[in-house]
């Protein structure tokens, strides 16, 4: 008989790499609320032109991309972030 290692063992290093990439990093550090005043960390998911990175892009789960969205919105109204750049 022939021995079917080859694709099972492909198909759990698959999923083991699915798994690690699900958390995003706010889940990971176990962040609640994404503060507004957190510039630095806020410019990170900009694009050049001032725009929000998607989920894809980013990295982020739904609900960090809606605090995130959320976040950057109050900073730009606040001045802390361009609408445009």
């Amino acid at each position: 008989m022939a021995k079917e290692t080859g694709p099972s063992k492909k198909k759990k290093k698959f999923l083991t790499t699915l798994r690690e990439q699900t958390q995003c990093r706010f889940c990971r550090e176990g962040r609640r609320y994404i503060d507004y005043k957190d510039v630095e960390a806020l410019q990170k998911l900009l694009t050049n032109r001032g725009k929000i990175f998607s989920r894809k892009r980013s990295g982020n789960c739904a609900g960090c991309q809606r605090k995130v969205k959320l976040a950057i919105k109050r900073a730009r109204f606040m001045a802390l972030l361009p609408f445009t750049a």
